[in-house]
């Protein structure tokens, strides 16, 4: 064992290991710096650059922020913020290098993301719910909404229709929010006592305007005497009515009142 230890000692104190190892540093140290000058020739190894603040910046002008760098970007999500002007960058990452005081390698890309001013949420069915469950349901989802009532005896208070942009509406199809939906609610109007007004002498216009103004009542012209030409309906003026009016007369709404007219110099028919 001592005389290995000696031949050991011997050979790494030798002029021929001492060549051996001193090649095999130089081959190391070679390698080793030859590999860093390709890496930074080839892909700015160890290269770092600032990374710009594009937070409340539009997306639109991203490329020109980063002008001048070999920085991308990449838009990840947009996010609903109805208050902010659409395509405004909200968040960045990695943050800005004045924020984190941390710079990044060449060609890093930065993902981005933006604020949107719509964003779609699917209609609900209202379909025979009542009114005051569908208004909650319309406000929670953020819709605008008009109530128009439709006389009915099966269903007081009943959403009847939806509908949105001129066309019914299917619960389940996805709208932009805040859009503005129109519920058509049953209101039983049928049977309510109402004043019957006194039509004798009016023109057929202002006869059918009169009962227009009533609840649920329907207008029906019966005869125009001497009538041909729609100027003589015009001219035509109502004697008769049914049903009659006497003073204090009431009728019930869900029905109709019809008039007789004739023009002015024509007899009234027995």
């Amino acid at each position: 064992m001592k005389d290995f230890f000696k031949k050991l000692g011997n050979f790494i104190w030798s002029k021929a290991f001492g060549i051996n190892f001193a090649v095999l540093i130089l081959v190391y140290l070679g390698l080793y710096y030859g590999l860093q000058a390709w890496l930074k020739s080839t892909t700015n190894h160890g290269v770092e650059v600032n990374v710009p603040n594009m937070v409340g910046k539009n997306s639109n002008n991203a490329k020109a922020l980063l002008n001048g760098t070999t920085l991308q970007y990449e838009v990840l999500d947009s996010i609903y913020k109805p208050d902010v002007v659409a395509g405004t960058i909200l968040s960045q990452d990695p943050k800005a290098t004045s924020i984190t005081g941390v710079k990044v390698k060449e060609g890093r890309r930065i993902r981005l993301r933006v604020s949107k001013r719509t964003m779609l949420v699917e209609m609900p069915n209202l379909i025979d719910k009542s009114q005051r469950f569908a208004e909650g349901v319309l406000r929670n989802r953020e819709f605008r909404y008009t109530l128009e009532y439709k006389p009915t005896k099966e269903a007081d208070g009943a959403v009847l229709e939806q509908w949105y942009k001129g066309r019914k509406i299917e619960g389940g199809e996805k709208i932009p929010i805040g859009s503005k939906i129109k519920l058509i609610v049953g209101r039983n109007e049928v049977g309510i006592l109402q004043d019957l007004p006194n039509l004798s002498g009016m023109s057929i216009v202002e006869a059918q305007r009169e009962v227009e103004r009533m609840l649920n009542m329907e207008f029906l012209l019966g005869v125009c005497q001497g009538c041909v030409t729609p100027e003589d309906s015009s001219a035509a003026v109502v004697f008769t009515q049914s049903p009659e009016w006497t003073e204090g007369a009431t009728v019930e709404s869900g029905g109709s009142i019809v008039i007789m007219a004739r023009m002015p110099g024509e007899e009234i028919p027995q």
